[in-house]
């Protein structure tokens, strides 16, 4: 038994199949399958249950799995306890945030990195939620910090914060930071939202079925430069994270207020792989962004609290 071989269990038991598996981690199929047999031939069981759709783990491959994610965990543990002390990061790091985020971290984020490590270069990229965790699985990018995800054996995801959505509008709406607006008043607003299937809109749109209505957009947006000129040009309100608008406050291009009763939140989480190192300098960049984000919430720049 090797750790090469938990690490194909666990993406195997992830995905539900050897092809799909062999794809993300770019190696062949048939080298995957052999490690699979192995383990089952040294540990005496079947792991999975091979059909027409795919791999279906066993009870037995299940409580293997839970196994080899602590053995990934431990590994990681061990690194992280022996790569302390001062020492000056160089190399790249490759992070991918969502759009919002993006917006709020990106300067802050590297102007901290290289004043403290002008050696280190850091790549951004920045997508939704579900590319960001394909690049990250398929080694393109070492962190992500996304919004909250259904948890997998393959990452290890660490909440940082919840973080409160605002009403923006432009700036002749009046909209205050003192002055709460209530949810369901948006009923009888227009709004410019991203389409179903991005995660903000699911909330917006489960707070108002809280409230008793349902929101309907004559446009949506899945691009934050898109809805920011919008709502500027007066074509509704929409809701976004206070941070990173907050330059445009600042500059009076937009407004903002709080929505209450109910506020909708959403959690910020890192995520890195829990099957593969993470670099000493990775872990100093996710540190120092938990840090960041600290502050902008102590500022009151990043509506929302730590976790």
């Amino acid at each position: 038994m090797d750790v090469v071989q938990l690490k194909t269990l666990i993406h195997v038991a992830e995905l539900g199949s050897l092809s799909k598996a062999a794809d993300r981690l770019n190696i062949a199929q048939p080298a995957l399958s052999r490690q699979i047999r192995q383990l089952e031939k040294e540990l005496g069981v079947y792991l999975f249950e091979r059909h027409g759709r795919g791999m279906q783990i066993t009870d037995a491959g299940k409580e293997v799995l839970q196994h080899a994610t602590r053995i990934m965990d431990e590994l990681e543990a061990i690194r992280s306890s022996v790569s302390g002390g001062h020492v000056s990061f160089q190399g790249a790091v490759a992070i991918g945030t969502t759009p919002t985020i993006a917006e709020i971290v990106t300067v802050p984020l590297v102007k901290r990195i290289r004043e403290a490590h002008p050696e280190l270069s850091i790549r951004f990229s920045s997508a939704f939620s579900g590319y960001l965790l394909d690049w990250l699985q398929r080694g393109e990018l070492e962190l992500a910090i996304s919004y909250d995800l259904q948890p997998l054996h393959t990452l290890r995801i660490v909440p940082v914060m919840m973080e409160n959505l605002v009403l923006v509008g432009a700036p002749a709406a009046g909209l205050q930071l003192d002055k709460p607006v209530s949810f369901a008043s948006l009923a009888q607003q227009p709004l410019v939202l991203p389409s179903q299937r991005h995660g903000l809109r699911k909330i917006m749109d489960q707070c108002a079925v809280d409230t008793g209505f349902t929101i309907a957009t004559r446009v949506e947006a899945d691009s934050f430069g898109a809805l920011i000129d919008l709502v500027r040009h007066d074509f509704g309100y929409t809701a976004l994270p206070l941070a990173s608008i907050y330059t445009h406050l600042q500059n009076g291009t937009l407004c903002a207020a709080p929505l209450v009763e109910p506020t909708p939140m959403r959690k910020v989480v890192m995520v890195s792989p829990a099957d593969r190192r993470v670099s000493p300098a990775t872990r100093y960049v996710a540190d120092t962004f938990v840090e960041l984000a600290s502050q902008l919430v102590k500022q009151g720049i990043w509506a929302g609290h730590m976790l």
